[in-house]
């Protein structure tokens, strides 16, 4: 999926009472996204495009991380801590926020439930979301005239991180799903936190492939608070430090990034291979037990797995469409108010 081109709205403005009805419909995208997290092979950050809101949520994380920085290390601590702090646009960010978390602590603990009582239809599910993400990597890639020997490089890439994905999820999946320790916990939520920054990345996905989707959704349930507190810590460490070098890679080396997500995610379809002859949760989904069908069941999720994905692939070109129309519409003697008014 590729970020609209289209100039970002203006940040909320107006009087309280003119706020409410964007905050309610913030707090409803941070509920999108938050449910979106919840699932693997769904990405928040295409939920957040899909919504419209992530531009602005990029831009006030980025502001948010510098504001940080300014007060931790300067110059000018004070004033460019204000500063910065003042740019982030809290009318967004505090309701998309209060969304996610309202949607995580309900329902976290009926999917695992869920997931964990119907190991085989849930993986079903799970393997037609994440089958079916995989293009979205592929169609972010540019699509510049490319050499023969870029080329190949590009597809050894993908072949490699699928096969490194594929023998890695026997030694990450199953070893930490009863009680993880809290070192894993915090690498893995450094690395899962990319999935709100790139879109077609699931953070749950990668919970799921090494073991940790049950722990973290039954320590949400249960209020986990020493768990949660080392996954939130990890999570902001990801998002100062891994979530900068995704985007470094990204702007420096988009199509060999691209292609290596998407290789890692279609060998870690392994992990969520419905028939799996194990007889106990090597995967963190819980244990086996007798499937309502043990073949139909499955592929109907897997088709309406995918079939969602695709869904929510065709909404976004509708809005990217509508949007450039509507940026290509706009006169140009409009620009320099709009700059203004921004």
């Amino acid at each position: 999926m590729t970020t609209p081109a289209s100039p970002q709205p203006s940040r909320t403005s107006g009087t309280a009472s003119d706020r409410i009805p964007a905050v309610l419909l913030n707090a409803l995208r941070g509920g999108l996204v938050g449910l979106a997290e919840l699932l693997p092979g769904i990405s928040g950050g295409t939920i957040a495009l899909i919504t419209g809101v992530y531009e602005r949520l990029i831009d006030s994380a980025s502001h948010g991380v510098n504001a940080l920085k300014r007060l931790v290390v300067g110059p000018s601590r004070r004033e460019g801590f204000l500063r910065e702090f003042r740019a982030v646009d809290w009318w967004l960010v505090i309701p998309v926020i209060v969304g996610m978390a309202a949607m995580v602590l309900t329902l976290a603990g009926m999917i695992e439930s869920l997931v964990a009582n119907n190991v085989e239809l849930a993986r079903g599910l799970f393997f037609g979301l994440v089958a079916a993400s995989i293009v979205v990597p592929l169609q972010l890639i540019p699509k510049a005239q490319r050499a023969v020997a870029s080329k190949i490089l590009g597809v050894l890439v993908f072949v490699v991180a699928a096969i490194v994905a594929f023998v890695l999820i026997d030694l990450a999946g199953g070893s930490f799903s009863a009680e993880p320790p809290l070192w894993v916990v915090f690498i893995a939520a450094a690395i899962a936190v990319c999935a709100l920054v790139v879109p077609g990345v699931s953070g749950s996905f990668f919970l799921l492939a090494i073991g940790l989707y049950s722990p973290t959704l039954i320590a949400v349930d249960e209020r986990n608070l020493s768990y949660l507190a080392v996954f939130a810590a990890g999570a902001l460490v990801g998002l100062v430090t891994i979530v900068q070098l995704m985007k470094w890679l990204l702007d420096h080396h988009r199509r060999i990034t691209l292609l290596a997500m998407a290789g890692l995610m279609l060998g870690s379809l392994r992990a969520l291979w419905p028939w799996q002859a194990t007889s106990d949760d090597s995967h963190g989904v819980g244990t086996p037990v007798a499937p309502y069908d043990p073949v139909g069941g499955p592929i109907l999720l897997m088709i309406i797995g995918a079939g969602i994905v695709f869904g929510m692939i065709a909404v976004e070109r509708v809005i990217q469409r509508r949007q450039l129309t509507s940026a290509a519409a706009t006169p140009i003697a409009d620009a320099p108010a709009k700059h203004s008014d921004d």
